[in-house]
């Protein structure tokens, strides 16, 4: 493939750029009354404002030839018929059949995987419903209250994260808790809170061999066959995994090993087995819904143009603002607080997919790849990080997102409508970012207040905002299992809209690797194995290490 760079594509967009070295986002809404239709896309209840991007519509139509020279209507179908575009691993990349709500045949290596996506699905629901009608019971007779999902990367960040936003839809007797840090203080704190006797452990690891996720599980075990005796294991802990020798070993019942396939990474995990806590909390019927709506953005963005492909668009803006204004990072903030682990789980989803140096043919990449990806909930974010945003250096896009309704009115104790409150900020600092505040108008409003005229020009600077930065405001009706869903899966084809420009495989983790590769040799040694090379820096940090931890 041509170097993206040299695309003939990427140079248009290049000297595009130098056109609008004077353009203004205040400017382009103030000039164009319809450039807020144009440049708004609409899906079912979501509303995707883009028209506050350092963009015309001229720009999308020059990134959308970019992403058609780079393959994507071909790539994205490759990975909807079940191609192995993981080239690294030689595997299909299919977390969009575990989400099939239409049952259409998806075949790898010419074998339909619907029917076993299905069947898994079929077994989970009969699982969940026993653990949540009662009929499963702990060793000793009492109903499950707690469920502990063990995991890590990927078979935690997304269960967490969709439990953490759906918690109005938790059965009510169950609570979801999450240990995924090998770091004793997560387990321990959390068993402390917990009675085994209702108690109810994930183990989830697709090979049963993931070093952080398998300490934590002995402990676990430990601490339940502690209280309640070997036989209690096959009653309180269940696995999610492909490894039935080492499952059984472990003490697990093979009959509650729910199965997954190598063509699901595990950042995209969720959808499948993985999803068991998020199913046994929530019920299976909304862990349905929240299928079909990830279903339902597969269809938008496999059968609709480019030019109005809302994930398209979105990961191509963001190319755009990457490559052409210098933005390294990318804000997604959430005004709910129930999606405050939602930028956590993007920041693995993205910065695992893109963070790549090589591109599919193995040469080393000579332009930016993926983004530095972080966020968190408004309106805290509005007391830590968003000075940096209005007035410093760095731009940095944004999207905001926000439901129209709160699970959580509040009105009726005080008559406070705080989702009042926090739409008006959204809007209100999505304004703020693309118009700012010019020399002139803090001058008028310092005058105004009765400032001096001395004092007025000490403090003018202080307080301008430059403005022209960028932001998408992404509104949906309300946080629902099927929103969330669209709401991951917009995200998910963003980021592999990116990827096909960029030109890498978006699908491996190589990056990974070599970091665990080499703890186990440290590890060796500090359990007193024989001493291995490493640089200077590395033998004195383990000589310390093995001193004080010796005292």
């Amino acid at each position: 493939m041509t170097a993206l760079t040299e695309e003939s594509t990427y140079r248009a967009l290049g000297a595009h750029r130098k056109s609008l070295d004077s353009f203004s986002i205040a400017g382009a809404l103030a000039s164009d009354p319809g450039r807020a239709s144009a440049m708004t896309f609409v899906h079912e209840d979501m509303r995707a404002d883009l028209s506050k991007s350092l963009a015309t519509t001229v720009t999308l139509g020059l990134l959308v030839k970019l992403a058609e020279a780079r393959g994507l209507p071909a790539r994205i179908e490759a990975m909807f018929t079940g191609e192995k575009i993981n080239v690294t691993e030689h595997r299909a990349v299919l977390h969009v059949a575990l989400r099939n709500r239409s049952n259409r045949p998806i075949l790898v290596d010419g074998k339909d995987v619907m029917p076993e996506v299905n069947a898994v699905l079929a077994k989970i629901r009969g699982f969940v419903e026993r653990v949540q009608s009662g009929a499963w019971k702990g060793a000793t007779g009492k109903e499950i209250t707690d469920v502990v999902n063990i995991g890590i990367g990927g078979s935690d960040l997304g269960p967490l994260m969709a439990c953490e936003a759906l918690e109005p839809y938790w059965h009510p007797r169950i609570t979801p808790h999450f240990v995924s840090n090998v770091d004793g203080a997560h387990l321990g704190r959390m068993i402390k809170r917990l009675d085994p006797e209702t108690t109810l452990f994930v183990v989830a690891s697709k090979t049963f061999t993931t070093e952080e996720t398998l300490s934590n599980a002995k402990s676990a075990r430990g601490w339940l066959t502690k209280k309640l005796g070997d036989q209690a294991v096959a009653k309180h802990f269940v696995a999610v995994s492909t490894n039935a020798k080492e499952v059984g070993a472990f003490g697990i019942d093979t009959a509650n090993m729910f199965e997954f396939w190598d063509w699901v990474g595990g950042r995209y995990s969720l959808w499948s087995a993985i999803g068991l806590s998020i199913a046994l909390t929530v019920g299976m019927d909304a862990f349905e819904e929240m299928l079909a709506g990830g279903h339902a953005i597969d269809e938008h963005f496999r059968n609709t143009p480019l030019d109005r492909n809302l994930p398209a668009l979105m990961g191509l803006l963001g190319v755009w603002h990457a490559h052409f204004w210098n933005a390294h990072t990318h804000a997604v903030l959430p005004y709910d607080q129930s999606m405050h682990r939602f930028a956590a789980y993007l920041q693995q989803g993205d910065m695992e997919s893109n963070g790549k140096g090589v591109t599919l043919s193995g040469e080393r990449v000579t332009w930016d790849t993926g983004p530095i990806v972080w966020g968190e909930p408004g309106t805290n974010g509005q007391h830590a990080f968003y000075q940096l945003i209005h007035q410093g250096t760095r731009l940095v896009p944004i999207d905001f997102l926000a439901p129209m309704k709160t699970k959580y009115p509040l009105d009726a104790y005080a008559g406070i409508d705080h989702h009042a409150i926090l739409l008006a900020n959204v809007i209100a600092q999505s304004e703020a970012l693309a118009l700012g505040k010019t020399r002139a108008q803090v001058e008028a409003e310092l005058k105004k207040s009765g400032m001096a005229e001395g004092e007025i020009e000490k403090l003018a600077p202080h307080k301008v905002f430059l403005g022209n930065r960028p932001s998408n405001v992404i509104f949906f009706d309300e946080l629902t299992p099927r929103t969330l869903g669209k709401l991951i899966a917009l995200y998910e084809h963003h980021i592999f809209t990116q990827g096909v420009v960029f030109g890498v495989n978006s699908f491996d983790q190589w990056g990974v690797e070599l970091g665990k590769q080499l703890a186990k040799t440290v590890l060796g040694e500090l359990r007193g194995g024989a001493a291995q090379p490493h640089d200077v820096s590395t033998k004195a940090q383990l000589a310390d290490v093995m001193t004080r931890r010796k005292k």
